[in-house]
């Protein structure tokens, strides 16, 4: 893509550019999913401007927090022609995996995390997003910040999805309803850092939360497998 990708999105050709891309893949993506992905972006650029502008066309203000918006921005991108990009379009092609929707049960892990970098900023978080507030996002779920999701007593939820992604948010934006997902980076940590202990032979000893965080106590309607 060169030192100006944005340039290159939007001139993209796949007759002329795709070559090199082809033979690419990284666990479920092949190429020709990144050029499907490509082709999403040049149209996202084309139409609003920007991406930001692209996904702000679908959200509502009024809405509590971004599921909304992440639905009509999945939704929306999907409805590319991507001809180009697979001749005959599978049923499901692998693009579909960029875009996950919160009314399918998906926590939406990667978006959330590309809108955290975009909208936060600190010195962990880029935040050259301006139309979106921090209020509005929604944690990346990932199995760290589940396990300490559990620990803290943060969801009811046993099942990873968007319920439990919400749930969690919800904790965290009592504690802070300006930008509840600060917390992202120190909770998803203590997991990398081998310090929790939630179902392990360690228990808790090596976690930095001791005392706070209960791995020994089922959050109630842990049988719960609902989204």
């Amino acid at each position: 893509m060169g030192p100006q990708p944005a340039a290159f999105v939007r001139a993209f050709d796949p007759a002329r550019h795709r070559a090199p891309i082809d033979p690419l893949v990284h666990r479920w993506i092949r190429g020709r999913d990144l050029v499907a992905l490509l082709l999403i972006l040049q149209r996202m650029l084309r139409e609003s401007g920007t991406i930001e502008r692209f996904f702000v066309a679908g959200d509502n203000l009024a809405a509590p927090d971004i599921a909304l918006a992440l639905e009509a921005f999945s939704t929306r991108a999907l409805q590319t022609d991507l001809t180009p990009a697979y001749g005959r379009v599978p049923k499901r092609p692998g693009v579909c995996y960029f875009f996950p929707r919160p009314s399918a049960g998906s926590a939406c892990k990667r978006l959330n995390l590309f809108l955290r970098w975009m909208v936060r900023r600190d010195a962990i978080d880029l935040g050259t997003w301006t139309l979106v507030s921090p209020s509005r996002l929604i944690i990346p779920l990932d199995t760290h910040v589940i396990r300490l999701g559990r620990c803290l007593r943060l969801t009811r939820y046993s099942s990873p999805g968007w319920r439990m992604a919400a749930e969690i948010t919800a904790s965290l934006r009592s504690i802070d309803p300006d930008d509840p997902v600060r917390y992202d980076f120190s909770l998803c940590h203590v997991g990398m850092m081998n310090a929790c202990g939630y179902r392990r032979a360690q228990g808790d000893r090596q976690c930095p939360l001791r005392g706070t965080c209960r791995p020994g106590v089922r959050p109630r309607n842990e049988g719960r497998n609902d989204y």
